[in-house]
């Protein structure tokens, strides 16, 4: 095991777990935070004068009266609840979904607080109906700001600024890994300056600047940045602990973050989660957000709101128009329905409005360009995706999700589970209509086998990273590209 495991001191992740211990944070860090609060208030105080000024039928009249009482109460709440969830898109790497999420998160709090407290210190009560109208824009109006915060704060560190400084202490593969994740995106602000090794690497495109002897010759030369301290990443072996202990005790005495980068990276290549077992680190293969009680809870309800409204609402007419076409232009059931895979492995009817003629390979022949067993209607239906809608019958019966990894059929489960390493992690969550593999351009045939080992990658990394605001990112992505048209949508 890696020096991780001998130590507690991990490379650093940027959780949205309040509880974790966090680092002291540097004046810039601050700063950001404190500009997307003002932000936020902007929005909030004037959202709240727009209601005063041309929705007062909404404001009760006791509300006009202690109009102070009112600012200096959503202020001070707001101020409460941004400051227990606090913004994150300051944050060096950071996902969309999770700004959105915790711009929710925010918002949600503010409102069952000010909604409840407000009432009780004015006489009159404020509606439901004020309610339903003030916090859903307030949500967009934040949400609005603090994107444009992060496309600041994104384009500020590309021209250089912000920037932390990072040296790095062995070549292993995993401090590779950790270099392309830290160039790959300008905006995280790391820029590293070389790297220590017993010898210099060939495969390690970095400036070599020395053996880890000269680590900390090299550290008291270095300038220190009170604003932005700079990180040493280590990944030496836990054998050579002496050698770490030293390490780790000048960076604590000089104002240098140090991390460690576990070795086991250099045969467990994916995301890992530490626990600890008293005063013992253990790692966990990987972090599956869906295995908490409650965000499963949360991915079924919406999953059985969506397919019910659907169902209810649009489906019937497509129904009607798909049965009528189907019919006139092709022999056969308007439904097709195939044995696929799905949670845990376990088989299940999946449901489709047919697009071939009925034909004896359907349940072990994947579907082509050109297949000519497509009838013309057939080939619009799978071009639009509207052959897979009868697919909410399976979401609402429990079999599928609206959003997971697409079921395959039995026969490919069998054939790709031999020939692709963890292929069968996908089916540790319930398959779906859509996934984060669909909407990254993974659809249609599968010639070679690269291009499947392309679609499970990102089906294990939707495992690992799912969350609410990543299932409604992937549903808009989807509807934009049925609606633009995809090349490989047959």
């Amino acid at each position: 095991m890696g020096a991780c495991i001998y130590f507690t001191y991990l490379c650093p992740h940027y959780t949205l777990n309040d509880k974790l211990p966090m680092q002291k944070e540097s004046q810039k860090v601050m700063l950001l935070r404190w500009a997307t609060i003002c932000s936020d208030l902007v929005v909030l105080n004037v959202l709240l004068t727009v209601f005063y000024v041309f929705a007062q039928r909404l404001v009760p009249p006791a509300a006009h009266e202690e109009i102070h009482v009112v600012y200096f109460a959503f202020n001070v709440i707001y101020l409460f609840c941004v400051s227990w969830k606090k913004p994150v898109l300051y944050m060096r790497k950071v996902r969309p979904e999770q700004i959105v999420g915790r711009a929710f998160i925010t918002v949600l709090w503010f409102a069952i607080f000010s909604f409840l407290i407000v009432n009780y210190l004015t006489d009159d009560a404020f509606s439901w109906e004020w309610a339903l109208c003030f916090y859903p824009p307030l949500w967009i109006g934040v949400l609005i700001s603090r994107l444009l915060m992060r496309a600041f704060i994104s384009r500020y560190r590309r021209m250089g600024r912000n920037v932390r400084n990072v040296v790095f202490v062995g070549s292993g593969l995993n401090m590779i890994d950790l270099y392309g994740e830290m160039m790959g995106d300008p905006s995280t602000g790391y820029r590293v300056l070389g790297y220590f090794d017993d010898q210099p690497a060939e495969h390690f495109r970095l400036p070599y600047l020395g053996t880890v002897a000269d680590v900390i010759p090299y550290l008291k030369k270095m300038p220190i940045s009170p604003t932005a301290p700079p990180r040493l990443y280590c990944c030496l072996p836990s054998v050579r602990a002496d050698e770490i202990v030293q390490l780790i005790n000048f960076c604590e005495n000089h104002l240098i973050r140090f991390c460690s980068v576990p070795n086991v990276r250099n045969y467990l290549r994916r995301s890992m989660r530490m626990e600890l077992m008293g005063d013992v680190p253990v790692l966990y293969l990987r972090e599956e957000p869906l295995r908490q009680p409650l965000n499963r809870f949360i991915k079924r309800a919406f999953d059985v709101a969506f397919s019910l409204t659907f169902l209810c609402t649009l489906f019937p007419f497509i129904y009607i128009f798909v049965a009528i076409v189907t019919k006139i232009t092709s022999p056969g059931p308007v439904f097709f329905k195939q044995k696929r895979n799905g949670l845990n492995g376990k088989e299940f009817y999946c449901y489709k409005f047919r697009s071939m003629k009925v034909n004896k390979d359907a349940d072990t022949l994947q579907a082509t360009k050109d297949d000519p067993r497509k009838t013309k209607f057939g080939d619009f239906l799978r071009r639009s995706s509207i052959d897979e809608l009868p697919q909410f019958i399976n979401v609402l019966k429990g079999d599928m999700s609206v959003v997971g990894p697409r079921p395959h059929m039995l026969k490919h489960t069998e054939e790709y589970s031999a020939l692709i390493n963890k292929y069968m992690v996908r089916h540790f969550l319930k398959p779906g209509i859509t996934g984060w593999a669909q909407v990254n351009g993974c659809r249609g045939e599968t010639k070679e086998l690269s291009q499947m080992e392309d679609r499970i990658r990102k089906d294990i990394w939707y495992v690992e990273n799912w969350s609410f605001w990543l299932d409604l990112r992937i549903i808009y992505m989807t509807v934009r590209n049925a609606v633009r048209g995809e090349a490989n949508a047959y």
